[in-house]
């Protein structure tokens, strides 16, 4: 009966409920009983457990959330603009690049088009300083044969003394002797005159190859009257406004076919010897050499300022080439 008895006592002091940080509520009074209990029977009390209390959520958690959103929202834009940006710049970087590395594959191939030219020209001046070596072998062997003609005229001379020749023998021997050296005179003479129309060569030649070699160019209109002073070349300045125009320098013509301002670059074409002649994507202060029949050397065409709609530079000739058209000296007196 004592064991009944423990369960309910228990129970009733809240021994098997679980702890709270709340005071639990005051329990409801019991109902009064129905009827006084049997004698020797035990007595049993019905207490009611309060409800579990939830905890409420904290208000600092709640307002933390939107702001840990917005920092990651700033977070993922400032990756994104430092993405883009460095792409960018990268792109910017392997354009100018590739554009230095196209301007300089350009002046690669016009220095080996300059190359290939002077090689031919020093081969022209080679093979003529070896006929100038052969002419100098030719000149030694007729003043050796002339001596050798020499010594032999005097010793039949001398023989002819000596055997007390007639004075119309000895005439006759002189008269050869005389013959045979104003023959070797003359091809003496001929021969000093041929190496003297060879050295000419040469040297003009060699001038023109010097005047090639220099690689002046001017970047202004006073550098091109200072070049003017001091080369023994015309130059003829030329400003084509617009795309499709065109201008005449003496027998050549220059038209404006585009140009790249963002790169430096412009495509012309060229009108000589009844033929056109494209010059395609060249960069400013670029050389572009081109041969007319009749020049001694090679023409030059610069441009030294490109726009979106036009250029301006100048055709370098050889001096006297271009005939009836005024160069920058006589277009600007007193330049």
């Amino acid at each position: 009966m004592a064991e009944k008895t423990q369960g309910p006592g228990h129970a009733m002091f809240g021994l098997n409920q679980p702890e709270t940080r709340k005071p639990a509520p005051e329990p409801a009074p019991a109902a009064p009983p129905a009827a006084a209990p049997a004698p020797g029977s035990p007595q049993v009390v019905y207490v009611q457990a309060p409800p579990p209390v939830q905890a409420a959520p904290s208000a600092g958690g709640v307002r933390l959330l939107p702001a840990l959103v917005a920092l990651l929202f700033i977070v993922g834009a400032v990756n994104l603009y430092l993405t883009v940006t460095g792409q960018q710049r990268i792109n910017q970087l392997l354009s100018k690049q590739a554009d230095d590395l196209n301007l300089l594959t350009r002046r690669m191939n016009t220095s080996d088009e300059l190359y290939s030219e002077l090689q031919g020209k020093f081969q022209v001046t080679t093979e003529k300083l070896g006929l100038t070596e052969k002419e100098l072998s030719r000149a030694q062997s007729l003043a050796t044969d002339t001596q050798k003609q020499l010594s032999q005229s005097n010793e039949r001379l001398s023989q002819a003394i000596a055997k007390k020749a007639s004075s119309d023998e000895l005439n006759k021997a002189q008269a050869e002797s005389n013959a045979k050296i104003t023959g070797v005179a003359n091809d003496l003479e001929g021969t000093r005159k041929d190496l003297a129309g060879t050295r000419k060569d040469l040297e003009s030649a060699l001038a023109g190859t010097k005047g090639e070699l220099s690689g002046a160019i001017a970047r202004t209109h006073d550098e091109l009257v200072e070049l003017a002073h001091r080369t023994d070349r015309d130059y003829f300045e030329f400003n084509l406004e617009r795309k499709g125009a065109k201008q005449k320098v003496g027998t050549v013509a220059v038209e404006l076919e585009r140009t790249n301002p963002k790169k430096n670059q412009f495509s012309v074409y060229l009108y000589f010897d009844d033929k056109r002649a494209e010059r395609k994507d060249k960069a400013i202060n670029e050389p572009v050499y081109f041969y007319m029949q009749g020049a001694q050397s090679a023409l030059e065409l610069v441009v030294n300022k490109v726009n979106k709609n036009g250029i301006t530079g100048y055709i370098s000739a050889p001096k006297g080439f271009i005939a009836n058209t005024p160069n920058v000296l006589a277009a600007r007196p007193g330049a």
